[in-house]
């Protein structure tokens, strides 16, 4: 296993976000990365439209925390080009099948072209992302064109039951037990 010894445990800081509350370690052959206790993440950040093929965390989960951040807090240790290839690397290193790895490294190269802090570099994995992408199409886009519109659906009749039965942002996240 890439990571040191331990389990991961993070808190609840909103309905997206956790805190780390201890450090998470990885270890390479070649490279040491310290994640520090309170970092925040959202895990793998994935599209809704596809996470009924890469859910939001699984095997990948650690490498998608250390992933958000070398990308967020770790620029002055490795381009964003970098840690989205340390991604993929850590995947590997943690089992991740190949396919789920490459879609997922795709899809943080596509994140990076939209993002200018992490654009430097993209014209280099340009050829290896639309490959990628366009190898994968005929697997992804048939089912997310059926699943797209039942999530606007489903969003507008959220939107539309939230006049009758609001819920505040206070309800989405669980009381912190008292000591």
């Amino acid at each position: 296993m890439p990571f040191e010894p331990g389990s991961l445990t993070v808190s609840r800081v909103d309905a997206n976000t956790w805190s780390l509350v201890d450090e998470l370690v990885y270890r390479g052959a070649r490279q040491r990365f310290v994640v520090p206790a309170g970092f925040r993440t959202d895990f793998a950040t994935v599209p809704r439209v596809v996470t009924w093929l890469i859910p939001r965390f699984g095997a990948y989960t650690l490498a998608a925390i250390l992933h958000d951040w070398l990308v967020s807090e770790g620029p002055s240790v490795v381009s964003a080009r970098d840690a989205d290839g340390i991604f993929r690397r850590v995947m590997r290193e943690s089992g991740v099948p190949v396919l789920r790895r490459w879609l997922m490294w795709a899809g943080v190269r596509w994140g990076a072209l939209a993002d200018p802090r992490r654009r430097a570099g993209w014209e280099v994995s340009a050829p290896g992302v639309l490959a990628i992408s366009v190898l994968a199409a005929p697997l992804v886009v048939p089912p997310a064109l059926v699943i797209l519109p039942a999530l606007l659906v489903y969003a507008l009749a959220e939107w539309l039951a939230s006049f009758v039965a609001p819920t505040g942002p206070e309800e989405l996240v669980l009381p912190i037990p008292s000591a």
